[in-house]
């Protein structure tokens, strides 16, 4: 079967080429009619224009880069979701990479999404943001990036975080609320953003309730469920098991609740527990987790917003968007009386 060209709609037509390219690139200086008749015709003839071509014609690839540091934890499951909504909806296709919190790996993902000539990149950072100086000279160079979560505030870069210092607290302060007198934060790893200011919120609600320092600790866990049960089980066996836990997140919530049960404590009766960043998991285990839900899709709507923006102006100021959430409390941290 012939390939259909724009030559062949054009002289079917007997219009000029230039005429059928102005109907495809939906021009303003061509009558609408003409336009209309220009693209039934080539429908008809089975035409359809080249990607490639128009890619190199608008001088764009059309491609977003997004470089996440797991899918273990159905966070960055949700927030790749939600930036492919928003982003083939304004015509362009994402690529995704895992850094799986390997920061060499993450350069090079990064470096390899750049030299394919992305037109910007999304990047939810790894551990200790150990690449940002390289990331914030592409940022400065006019390269458009949009940090998405694990990145400080005062880092100068566009990018789109949540409050988890004000959730955190909130979250905390609903144990103290409940005259839990030894509570614990089974926190995340000590060099990531999101860690340190869950841990800062831990405390400032600690400090706010005049809860003594010999009733409260930070105990770094890390992110996954097996590393919250580890935690867990250390605690066992020095037997210092506290009345309720704060956890960095559902996963080591979920696993720390394993563990407890496992050994015959109760939860909530024996210690009580909540987590962070609310999975749906939260509301299927038993007893149902209570956690801080984050506006997941609202940030990663944001993060793609944000760089469409700096793609079509490339001098646009940098600019943060910080999010709010909500506490949802069910059986797990609730104290019986």
């Amino acid at each position: 079967m012939k390939h259909v060209t724009i030559k062949d709609v054009a002289k079917r037509l007997n219009v000029s080429i230039s005429s059928v390219s102005r109907a495809f690139n939906d021009k303003y200086d061509i009558k609408k009619e003409t336009k209309d008749l220009i693209l039934e015709t080539a429908k008809e003839m089975g035409y359809y224009p080249n990607p490639i071509a128009k890619k190199l014609s608008q001088r764009k690839s059309l491609n977003i880069g997004v470089v996440v540091p797991e899918f273990i934890n159905e966070y960055y499951s949700e927030i790749v979701i939600a930036l492919q909504e928003v982003l083939i909806s304004k015509g362009y296709q994402i690529l995704v990479m895992q850094s799986d919190e390997n920061p060499e790996l993450e350069l090079n993902n990064v470096q390899t999404l750049i030299h394919s000539m992305t037109d910007g990149l999304i990047i939810a950072p790894t551990v200790g943001n150990k690449n940002m100086s390289y990331y914030l000279e592409q940022h400065n160079a006019g390269y458009p990036i949009v940090f998405l979560n694990r990145i400080d505030e005062t880092v100068p870069a566009t990018k789109v975080i949540f409050n988890n210092v004000k959730w955190s607290f909130f979250a905390t302060e609903h144990l103290i609320r409940q005259n839990f007198e030894k509570i614990y934060h089974l926190s995340g790893y000590e060099d990531l953003s999101v860690s340190k200011e869950r841990i800062e919120g831990f405390k400032k609600a600690m400090v706010k309730h005049n809860v003594p320092k010999e009733n409260y600790k930070v105990i770094e866990a890390g992110l996954q469920a097996n590393e919250g049960m580890e935690a867990i089980e250390d605690l066992l066996f020095n037997q210092d098991i506290p009345n309720a836990f704060f956890c960095v997140n559902d996963m080591v919530a979920m696993g720390a609740m394993k563990t407890l049960k496992d050994n015959g404590y109760r939860v909530p009766e024996d210690v009580a527990i909540i987590g962070f960043t609310e999975t749906r998991m939260a509301e299927l285990v038993t007893p149902q987790l209570s956690s801080v839900k984050q506006p997941t899709g609202e940030m990663a709507k944001a993060a793609a917003e944000l760089l469409l923006k700096r793609i079509e102006n490339n001098n646009e100021p940098v600019e943060t968007i910080i999010m709010n959430g909500e506490l949802n409390i069910r059986e797990s941290s609730v104290k019986i009386k």
